[in-house]
């Protein structure tokens, strides 16, 4: 790579995963938001695949973290070591100019949070002053949806640790609502249920290889089934159990029905010329959390509005904060500043 060539990108600072979608050569980082310190001196020793490794396996001398938190950052030093890791493996070693990069945040976050995750960025290695955009409105880009015309798309984006369900027109977000509740919170959901019904204790890695494997929002006519490991609880002995497509549906009804009430929210805050928009073009589901199969059709059911799931849901979110550094002038002037969040002249998201 060029000294002096400027290298611009998205960035998705996701709770769970971590993806740079690098223009002009697509997705380059897709790795989990884990780090893995030293607990003598909290000093980096993995970060990513590398740190993801170490869970559950480390001796008393490592701790593995995830510096976000449902969607915000929860150790504003760990975080600004792992952008600063994935930064400058986006830089190369030669490359004396910082990245030009757009990273998304939740629609509802703070000024304050805001604020923390430029710092965080720009303190990693980035150019000043770092953009930002709200993760529903970057997954909507991605996703192809014409956000710049006027009229209306729901966009709902099932992250690692919070869901957003928004309405977009004019590269403007009408009317949004937001949980604290998806992807981690299933993988959860089915830890607790197998040690509720099967006395096994299993780790949360484990649970969400289960989600993965058989892992369905409606119960299937044709369960499949899944061997699942962990330690007896009774015993304290290894043990294996075999868990059904059916059984995990019903240990994340609970969860699910949250994001359902979610996007209910979002569609009864929505103007009605824009909720007709949306009647005839149906919900578009994005995020990591739109895999789980049959999610588009339980949500078809609870809002009597077609959803359908984008293609490559995960990275939907990287993809378009590239995508807006080409019109991150609009962009930027369709969105409140600091000033307008503060005085409320913009609707807010909503936070359940």
């Amino acid at each position: 790579m060029a000294l002096f060539t400027a290298v611009r990108a998205g960035i998705d600072l996701g709770t769970v995963n971590f993806l740079v979608c690098e223009k002009g050569r697509g997705i380059v980082i897709n790795q989990p938001s884990v780090v893995a310190i030293h607990n003598r001196d909290d000093s980096v020793v993995a970060v990513g695949d590398e740190a993801l490794e170490l869970e559950g396996r480390t001796p008393g001398a490592l701790k593995v973290l995830y510096p976000l938190q449902e969607g915000a950052i929860a150790d504003y030093r760990m975080t600004t070591a792992m952008l600063s890791h994935f930064i400058n493996s986006l830089r190369g070693n030669f490359n004396l100019v910082r990245p030009e990069i757009v990273i998304t945040v939740p629609a509802g976050v703070t000024t304050v949070e805001q604020r923390a995750v430029r710092d965080a960025c720009e303190q990693a290695g980035a150019r000043r002053p770092t953009h930002l955009i709200p993760e529903p409105l970057a997954a909507a880009l991605g996703a192809d949806i014409p956000v710049d015309l006027p009229r209306g798309s729901m966009i709902v984006n099932i992250g690692g640790g919070r869901t957003e369900a928004a309405v977009i027109s004019l590269y403007g977000i009408v009317a949004s609502e937001s949980v604290r509740i998806a992807g981690k919170q299933l993988d959860e959901a089915i830890q607790s249920f197998v040690r509720r019904k099967y006395k096994l204790s299993i780790g949360i890695r484990t649970a969400e290889e289960v989600k993965i494997a058989i892992g369905s929002a409606l119960p299937d006519l044709s369960p499949l089934k899944q061997a699942v490991r962990g330690r007896d609880t009774v015993s304290g002995l290894p043990k294996t159990i075999t868990m059904t497509s059916t059984e995990i549906a019903t240990a994340i009804e609970e969860p699910l029905l949250s994001i359902a009430q979610t996007v209910k929210n979002a569609l009864s805050r929505t103007p009605p010329e824009l909720a007709a928009d949306i009647l005839d073009r149906g919900i578009v589901l994005t995020g990591g959390g739109a895999l789980l199969r049959n999610i588009e059709k339980l949500l078809t059911q609870a809002t009597e509005v077609p959803c359908y799931i984008t293609e490559s849901p995960l990275e939907c979110a990287a993809i378009g904060a590239e995508l807006a550094l080409d019109d991150i002038d609009i962009i930027e002037r369709s969105l409140p500043t600091e000033e307008e969040m503060l005085i409320d002249l913009f609707p807010q998201a909503r936070m359940d």
